[in-house]
Order: C-alpha cells, then structure tokens, then sequence
C-alpha cells in the first residue's frame, strides 16, 4: 500500500529542488532523513517535513508499523509569479519566480 503525503506551492525552483529529491528516491525513511539533516540545501528541510508527514499518515490514518521506503517521490513545477522590473527608455523585463509541488509516496518495506 502506497501512502501519499505533498506539499504544494513551495517557493523554489522545481529544477534545484529535484537535485536534492534525486538523492532520496528508492532510500529508506531513516537514511533518507539522515542525509537531508546534513545537507546545506533550501529543498532539504521541506522535504524531509513532507517525509514525516507521509510517516505520519502511514501510522496515524493506515495504523501501519515498521520500517518504510521512499517508493515514488517527484517534483513538479507549479504556476509561475510573474513580476516586472522596470528598464531604460520606459520599457520593462519581465521575469518569472518558480513555484513547486513537492509529493511523495512511501510503502512498508518487505523483509
């Protein structure tokens, strides 16, 4: 049984973000956490909030126990901000501030 847990809306990047998110995938729940207390990266604290929050619902919401696995976790891009920076002769740039969605599954591991 797969358990889903997500955080949406997160202001970064959902490229720089999959770097960290690579990482993680197919790990177990405790190396998994391990690895993101150390990192020096935006991504690492909200992803592992998003692993104990599928931990959570595995135990609280399934009553299940034991060790888990990070089965699927992915990033997608959100919608985009769009802001204007103002540029000679009344002209403007207009650049773009990325949002994403951070989601990730978690199963029993089998022994």
């Amino acid at each position: 049984m797969e358990i889903k847990a997500e955080a949406r809306n997160i202001r970064m990047t959902p490229r720089k973000a999959r770097l960290v998110m690579d990482l993680v995938r197919g790990k177990e729940v405790g190396k998994a956490m391990d690895m993101l207390k150390v990192m020096h990266h935006k991504a690492a604290p909200i992803i592992s909030k998003v692993i104990k929050s599928a931990v959570s619902n595995a135990e609280n919401n399934f009553k299940l126990k034991g060790p888990f696995l990070i089965s699927k976790a992915y990033i997608n891009a959100g919608p985009l901000i769009k802001r204007l920076e103002t540029r000679a002769r009344g002209r403007a740039n207009i650049f773009h501030k990325k949002i994403s969605h951070v989601t990730i599954y978690i199963t029993e591991r089998s022994n």
